[in-house]
């Protein structure tokens, strides 16, 4: 950083320290020199001079300058020593330590004695301290003031009584309507008979990381389901997906020479700090923008490697990400894909695997994946956590990317693995969805009926394909107190979602209805919006449109989002003829009672 360091010679040192800048005057301390002036455009010595007296003489400046040289080139010299041993390098970094004060002291007053100091006088208070503890409140207070702080809600779920919980108290129940565990995965019986009977023979913990004692049958069985499930060579699994989102992006992009990402504008913080950490260059696409992406793939040189991540379900509006077509861009300019189906793993297609899997349907069905657009996609990571009920994440491609992961990545070399029961869970659950369809159909059915029975009521649901119901607030401060008005007032808990979350002005409650949310909790919560929007006048889906629209909310002519589950898939095109009449609600409520039979056959078969 220091402009005189790596390339100016003493000579020239001396020099700027005899010679008088023009138009700089120093008030009171007469004109100062050229490496005055230029010195004060390094980050050390521009603090240095900020604390030294005026009276500081421009050879002691130069001689300044001349220590500090001579000590980066020293410890450059001490960095490119690589054949000595690490005990000598460090015997010579602390000879140089010793020797050298890379940030110059402010002079230290006198200490007080008994001759000049009063009895009983206070200290004198030290300013040179750094407060940490007025850092840490002025950072809260920015979150407080613009509405951004987060509350953290105790609320404990039911397993007996999912989706309902209690909080503080056992007796005070609520039902909660923004959990990830979309299927209600975490109380499935064969998944808690699996963990409870290898928690029993193996103990609570892992032991350590996977390379020191923690590498076990639970992992390597794991690995290989999922694998399987998304039909690639190999798999390796994390502690979250943000960390597996982290450490590969980190890795990659640190590893391939002049790598460049192009990311997605709405990717999850995971990917961003992946890419950050990296130090690649990022280029960022607009969300779902196929010409804005083509348009910097075109800009990066035909030989640098190039990763294009995105997501299948952006959790916090519900769009889908167009993977084929952004396959076939990967193709054209020599790109690999990063490919997040967090939010889609267990709830799209005929085996679960996600949105990538649910666009060759049929083909994944008749247990063809060659050539389908999953087999396309070179890199897909997951989550075990949401859709399968358990905890930890994963990524999935080619036996060597993934053995190239799993020996580079820090993130999960240097990690604790997951506990040999949350595997065995973890595994049960991929492998009950593979094999039954019924409760990601079920989960869609009753989407569907919330999405319709709140927009009947004028509530502003952002327009989506996929499972999400997100309600558009569009204030910070007001989507507080409607998550506070819907838990205290009607025992409903919605989280609102603020900045950074989503962009400022578009907070929103975001409900995720599971395969438990029937009639009765559908009407209630329906209820218990339209009489909070009235108490609070936030913003109904016309006067949105009265102003215009807004983020696809009252925008006209805008088209339908077509679902990503057909109405053939969930049966009800057959079922619609069968009845010749009831309406589409009708039909839905006569598909969901079936559904809700086979669903308690198949818990009761595997309980």
């Amino acid at each position: 950083m220091c402009p005189f360091l790596s390339k100016t010679s003493p000579a020239t040192l001396r020099s700027l320290s005899t010679t008088a800048a023009a138009h700089h005057v120093s008030p009171g301390a007469g004109k100062m020199s050229n490496l005055q002036v230029l010195a004060r455009r390094c980050p050390i010595m521009g603090k240095a001079l900020s604390v030294q007296s005026a009276s500081l003489g421009m050879n002691a400046l130069a001689g300044t300058f001349g220590g500090a040289r001579a000590y980066h080139t020293r410890v450059n010299r001490a960095r490119l020593h690589t054949s000595s041993s690490k005990e000598a390098q460090a015997v010579e970094f602390e000879n140089l330590r010793s020797k050298q004060t890379p940030f110059p002291q402010a002079p230290k007053q006198p200490t007080a004695t008994a001759q000049n100091t009063h009895a009983g006088a206070p200290p004198v208070p030290r300013s040179d301290k750094f407060d940490y503890e007025a850092f840490y409140q002025n950072e809260l207070d920015k979150k407080h003031k613009d509405k951004s702080y987060r509350i953290f809600n105790n609320v404990n779920r039911l397993a007996k009584d999912f989706p309902r919980a209690h909080r503080e108290v056992e007796t005070d129940k609520v039902t909660v309507w923004c959990s990830n565990d979309y299927l209600g995965m975490g109380r499935n019986p064969q998944v808690l008979e699996k963990m409870h009977q290898t928690l029993d023979t193996y103990g609570a913990g892992a032991g350590g990381t996977r390379n020191i004692s923690g590498h076990n049958q639970h992992a390597i069985s794991l690995e290989k389901t999922i694998a399987q499930l998304h039909k690639k060579e190999a798999a390796l699994v994390f502690s979250s997906c943000y960390v597996a989102n982290d450490a590969t992006l980190a890795t990659l992009g640190s590893k391939l020479p002049n790598c460049v990402f192009l990311s997605d504008s709405l990717n999850h913080a995971s990917m961003i700090q992946g890419i950050r950490h990296s130090g690649a260059k990022k280029m960022v696409f607009k969300h779902n923008d196929l010409a804005d992406l083509e348009a910097k793939l075109a800009s990066i040189p035909p030989e640098y490697p190039k990763i294009i991540a995105f997501e299948s379900v952006y959790s916090m509006c519900g769009s889908i990400g167009p993977i084929e077509e952004i396959c076939d861009l990967a193709d054209k300019y020599g790109a690999i894909t990063f490919l997040d189906e967090v939010h889609a793993v267990g709830m799209y297609g005929p085996h679960g695997a996600g949105v990538a899997e649910h666009l060759d349907y049929e083909a994944h069905q008749a247990g063809k994946p060659q050539g389908t657009i999953m087999d396309r996609v070179d890199i897909i990571t997951g989550t075990l956590g949401k859709a399968y009920g358990c905890v930890g994440g994963y990524i999935a491609g080619s036996a060597k990317f993934v053995d190239t992961i799993r020996s580079l990545a820090p993130g999960f070399i240097f990690t604790t693995s997951l506990p040999p029961h949350t595997m065995a869970g973890a595994k049960a659950a991929i492998e009950y969805q593979a094999n039954y369809q019924g409760d990601r159909r079920l989960q869609q059915l009753h989407t569907r009926l919330v999405k319709s029975a709140l927009e009947d009521r004028d509530i502003p649901v952002i327009p989506n394909p996929s499972h999400i119901v997100p309600v558009l607030v569009g204030n910070a401060e007001v989507a507080k107190d409607a998550s506070d008005m819907l838990l205290q007032e009607w025992g409903i808990y919605v989280q609102p979602i603020n900045y950074p979350t989503v962009p400022v002005g578009q907070e929103r409650l975001r409900i995720t209805p599971t395969p438990g949310h029937g009639r009765e909790y559908r009407e209630e919560l329906v209820e218990a919006f339209d009489s909070v929007w009235k108490k609070l006048g936030i913003k109904r889906t016309s006067e949105w449109a009265a102003e215009g629209g807004f983020i696809g909310v009252g925008e006209a002519g805008k088209a339908e989002d077509t679902p990503l589950w057909t109405d053939a898939q969930l049966n009800i095109d057959t079922v619609a003829k069968e009845m010749k009449s009831g309406g589409p609600t009708g039909v839905l409520e006569a598909i969901l009672e079936k559904e809700r039979i086979a669903t308690a056959q198949a818990v009761s078969a595997a309980a």
